[in-house]
């Protein structure tokens, strides 16, 4: 993810400036295309524009074709093989979850301000509260990384230690003191978001895109390692279920199998981060898609369901602030949840119609 903001190119013809807004937003809606891509394309675009003479619509044709064309062409098969479903890489996940971190410790702390006052009291229990909390998410955050990287060991040892930090925090709270130790001025606490969000910004990619990466032994991968590595890409990078990654890993370990003892998987099938984006790819790869979302967007929407539930049960808390924080959190959930349940629904339409015309649709 580049660090650095390109040069804003500037357009002879306000046509050809419309061009080439509706390719940007083509390739920004792209989720496999690296950040500046666009950047790249519209540079060589106007040049071609300029010697031409003419406008960009006649010289290089509809903006939706050429973008697609484009990224078809010109997006390497080792940079797609290495990014999710989401078009991130490992450390830009992580980027990305430090910055809604320090975006959520700033609002949360806002809206401690408006609903509490300035002065915010600190004890030990809350100490331990916002400590293990914060661990606890990190933890959390991490985990999920490591699960679109492929790496499912490494995602349950911390979802273990993102639930051993949430079970001391429940036990420090309840044993700690509630003795008020000193007071805070809210906005104070709103600033530790900032160092967050900075580090989002200065993250070392490439460090941490090798920390998600397993290390490779230096005679190769053995074919239990390979075939372990596919199944984990499979699931976690490129969202297949477990049963159909399975289904492609058996088909390869069947073929080796039947090959001769010196075939080995990786001279057979070559790369594995390659070979697991190309059994990804298909008619199939965006409804895989579009299923995380969904599941992502519909366990929101349970989480602040049951927040708001708990907040209005409550005859103290029916007035609070928080209350509509939960209440909109949910509406816009659950509005996205039913959103990408109806694209989920018209995708599968599709695949039926391309699998059988003659079938009924669902």
């Amino acid at each position: 993810m580049s660090k650095t903001t390109a040069p804003e190119i500037s357009w002879a013809r306000k046509e050809d400036e419309d061009w080439a807004d509706a390719v940007r937003v083509r390739l920004a809606f792209d989720e496999e295309v690296p950040v500046g891509f666009a950047d790249e394309v519209l540079a060589e675009a106007r040049q071609l524009v300029e010697e031409a003479g003419q406008p960009a619509r006649e010289v290089l044709g509809d903006p939706a074709a050429y973008a697609r064309g484009v990224a078809a062409e010109r997006v390497s098969e080792t940079y797609r093989a290495g990014i999710d479903t989401r078009g991130l890489r490992p450390a830009e996940r992580l980027a990305a979850a430090l910055g809604s971190m320090g975006f959520l410790v700033f609002a949360v702390f806002g809206l401690v301000w408006i609903q509490d006052g300035l002065w915010v009291g600190v004890n030990w229990s809350s100490v331990a509260t916002i400590t293990g909390i914060g661990v606890g998410v990190s933890a959390g955050c991490v985990a999920f990384v490591a699960r679109a990287a492929g790496l499912f060991r490494g995602m349950w040892w911390f979802l273990a230690g993102a639930a051993l930090a949430f079970a001391a925090t429940v036990a420090l709270a309840d044993t700690l003191s509630d003795e008020r130790l000193f007071r805070v001025p809210a906005p104070v606490l709103m600033l530790v978001g900032v160092p967050l969000a900075v580090a989002a910004f200065l993250l070392p990619e490439e460090r941490i895109n090798r920390w998600f990466t397993p290390a490779r032994p230096a005679g190769g991968l053995s074919d239990e390692q390979w075939l372990r590595r596919l199944d984990g890409l499979l699931r976690g990078r490129h969202g297949m279920k477990t049963a159909e990654a399975r289904a492609h890993v058996e088909e390869v370990r069947q073929h080796l199998a039947a090959a001769p003892a010196t075939i080995r998987a990786e001279h057979a099938f070559g790369d594995v981060e390659i070979y697991a984006l190309r059994l990804s790819e298909g008619p199939r790869r965006q409804q895989r898609i579009t299923r995380q979302k969904f599941y992502g967007a519909l366990a929101s929407a349970v989480f602040f369901g049951v927040l708001t539930v708990d907040k209005l049960i409550d005859p103290q808390e029916r007035a609070s602030g928080w209350v509509a924080c939960y209440v909109g959190a949910f509406g816009c959930a659950a509005w996205g949840a039913f959103s990408e349940w109806r694209t989920l629904r018209k995708q599968r339409a599709a695949l039926t119609d391309l699998a059988d015309p003659a079938a009924p649709k669902p």
